[in-house]
């Protein structure tokens, strides 16, 4: 079998890897494809060291963002029942659903905090009541607030 190179990815390659990733690819993808679209270039010490100083920057990052992410869901369950109205016909049915955007909104509403309206988990409300709604802060960092459907005046 023919001795495989390694290589740094200078950018992310689909299917091989991530920017700074240390891959061993055979020797024709390397000469043929990755060197001369300058996808990645040989591995030499200077170059493990600055992979290594990338990899401790991002993830110091992540740590962040994990640390903002906690500190957002603590202020997000301090604020207790957030309050959605909305319009209300016979047996408390409620015109429309309740949506992750609305979430959002009132989220902002009420703490000036963004949040993204993809992380957002709710059941399907069709009626008033309180319900859970799930928001994902981070990978591995969710909040649970309590939504209270109202009618509105």
């Amino acid at each position: 079998m023919a001795k495989r190179i390694q290589l740094v990815l200078n950018e992310d390659v689909y299917k091989l890897g991530r920017f700074g990733d240390l891959v061993d690819v055979a020797p024709g993808y390397a000469r043929n494809y990755l060197l001369p679209k300058n996808l990645a270039t040989f591995v030499t010490p200077g170059i493990l060291k600055q992979v290594e100083r990338r990899r401790e920057l991002e993830r110091q990052r992540q740590e962040e963002l994990r640390q903002k992410a906690v500190e957002q869901k603590a202020a997000l369950e301090k604020v207790g029942s957030l309050k959605i109205a909305k319009q209300v016909g016979e047996n408390n049915a409620i015109f429309g659903t309740v949506t992750s955007q609305d979430v959002a909104d009132i989220i902002q509403g009420s703490t000036e905090m963004e949040v993204d309206k993809r992380g957002i988990t709710i059941p399907d409300i069709s009626s008033l009541g309180s319900f859970q709604a799930e928001i994902k802060l981070h990978s591995d960092v969710s909040a649970t607030v309590n939504i209270e459907v109202v009618a509105s005046e």
